[in-house]
């Protein structure tokens, strides 16, 4: 619950320093003094969005920081899974706005994601203001109601475990229909596409050899030509080049003997020749094999037109791209050919997810009508005393397709007469119906859930007298219950119920206005219950029936 809240330089907040206590209090003033702020200031805890604006004139930075006693919670799981200290004991939640607006979040001084704050400021505080009782007109609220009453959260998470699978399996199936309808429609272009790549059966590595032999067919004469002139250099009569060096060999071997640097310089001419002898012999050869044929080189070009013709078709440039795309038309056709084995096998999966899904579904639908039966009959009971003793109230159930939350879509019907027939309640509430409603629905919850910290934000708009009396123990009734309610109100019959009371109020300085906030004492508390009851002008009557209503 929360120990201890500390504010400073937000909005008309210069410094607000307060100890916050068990059981049921409230807190009251003037409207405009500022309690609207101190809720604001608490909504940033709780992941709300920051603005500049609520940075206090003048000021670079605002802080909001709430200690909350975790000695009844079972948070440590979170504090373990997300690696932030916790001692057992308490909680530090702060957050910090910059003029320059940039926000900061913090978890017992560890920095932390503001996704991350909210998650654990909605395990710490639930605040209901009164724009909440629009909820009543939201099916996923009327659900998540009737869900904590049932004790679903393990069935849910079963649901949404099913829910989640189905949804996955169904993305599958409609992808490959999509892409089975897509390559079917394509089919004819695909395997002409596939035969025009398969037609002429170019290899990997061909276009290079082709390009290669259309340059040698195109040069012959000229290769032809050269060569037969550096045949005629190493081997012919006049020069005999290879023959010289023979001959220049055998006198260095001559004389070997007698000299003996001959004899390594006659071996490494006798390596000279054997090269050059090696040397003619290809020349010879490749003098031999080229020769201009105008048919094979009208061949060759012609099988590079065509190679050159699908590469710039298919906007590539080698036979390796060709080949891949020749291989991706293949699985196409592949998979168009066991695309029945292939759909059935992926509907089998969905039909299973789903039947699985929906199977907890209808549990869900059973849990829920089981209490949702409950709510009826808990809420009917609590409502008689707030001054509707003639109410009926009713969760009509009907079906709807399958979403994230089930197969259920929840209205809750209300009459408050006798005479009158039941209706939607958003259609025939007051809002000192709608009021008593939601609080009534926030006592069963808080039983179920076990909310530590409940703030309600004239949670009494719309009533008086006795109704808001009843409201008021309702509060001190779920305070009492090992946690903490707090009530922001405007009537005397609920301040003089709560155990604690603490006033808001304004004060203008000379350039600014600022906002307090303060425990008051037991004189203190009369006396701002009598000024609720008769104003600025408190009589001796007013203060006399605050006594009566705190019972002093």
């Amino acid at each position: 619950m929360l120990r201890h809240l500390y504010i400073k330089n937000y909005t008309l907040i210069d410094e607000l320093d307060i100890d916050f206590f068990p059981g049921f209090s409230v807190i009251t003033g003037e409207t405009g003094a500022g309690k609207s702020i101190i809720l604001g200031a608490l909504g940033l805890l709780l992941g709300n969005r920051a603005d500049v604006k609520q940075i206090k004139n003048g000021e670079t930075k605002c802080v909001i920081e709430a200690q909350f006693d975790l000695e009844d919670s079972a948070l440590s799981v979170f504090f373990t899974d997300n690696d932030i200290d916790y001692d057992g004991g308490e909680c530090i939640l702060r957050r910090e706005v910059n003029a320059s607006g940039k926000s900061r979040a913090f978890i017992n001084d560890s920095p932390v994601q503001l996704a991350l704050l909210k998650e654990l400021g909605e395990h710490l505080i639930d605040i209901h203001s009164q724009h909440q009782n629009l909820l009543l007109q939201k099916d996923d609220f009327m659900l998540s109601i009737v869900d904590v009453i049932a004790h679903n959260s393990t069935l849910r998470g079963q649901f949404d475990t099913l829910y989640a699978r189905q949804h996955e399996c169904r993305k599958q199936l409609d992808s490959l229909k999509e892409r089975i309808e897509k390559n079917r429609a394509n089919e004819d272009f695909l395997r002409f596409q596939f035969q025009e790549l398969e037609r002429d059966h170019f290899a990997d590595g061909e276009q290079e050899e082709l390009e290669q032999q259309s340059e040698t067919l195109s040069h012959a004469e000229e290769i032809k030509s050269a060569l037969y002139t550096a045949q005629g250099v190493l081997s012919d009569d006049d020069t005999n080049v290879i023959g010289q060096l023979r001959a220049t060999a055998n006198s260095l071997h001559a004389i070997e003997g007698v000299y003996a640097p001959a004899g390594e310089l006659a071996q490494r001419i006798d390596s000279a020749y054997i090269e050059l002898k090696d040397i003619a012999d290809e020349i010879s050869c490749g003098a031999e094999r080229v020769d201009f044929s105008p048919e094979q080189l009208d061949t060759v070009n012609a099988r590079l037109d065509a190679l050159y013709a699908l590469e710039q078709k298919y906007h590539v440039g080698s036979v390796a791209e060709l080949l891949t795309i020749k291989s991706d038309i293949a699985a196409k056709l592949s998979s168009l050919d066991n695309s029945s084995d292939e759909l059935a096998a992926v509907e089998a999966a969905y039909t299973q997810a789903y039947q699985a899904c929906m199977a907890k579904a209808q549990e869900l639908r059973t849990s829920r009508a089981k209490a949702a039966r409950k709510v009826e009959a808990e809420l009917s009971k609590r409502l008689v005393p707030l001054g509707i003793p003639n109410v009926r109230f009713q969760i009509q159930m009907a079906d709807k397709a399958l979403s994230s939350d089930g197969i259920d879509r929840l209205q809750f019907y209300f009459s408050a007469n006798k005479n009158t027939p039941l209706q939607p309640i958003a259609q025939i509430a007051s809002g000192g119906e709608i009021a008593r409603v939601m609080l009534s629905l926030k006592a069963m919850v808080s039983g179920a859930v076990k909310l530590p910290t409940i703030i309600f934000d004239e949670i009494d708009t719309g009533v008086s007298g006795r109704v808001a009396e009843q409201m008021a123990h309702i509060m001190r009734e779920m305070g009492d219950a090992h946690r903490q309610v707090i009530s922001i109100t405007h009537l005397p019959q609920i301040a003089a119920v709560g155990t604690t009371h603490y006033k808001v109020s304004k004060e203008d300085r000379d350039d600014t206005t600022v906002s307090h906030m303060r425990l008051l004492s037991p004189e203190e508390r009369v006396a701002e219950i009598a000024q609720m009851l008769s104003g600025n002008d408190i009589t001796p009557a007013a203060i006399e029936n605050a006594k009566s209503l705190l019972r002093i």
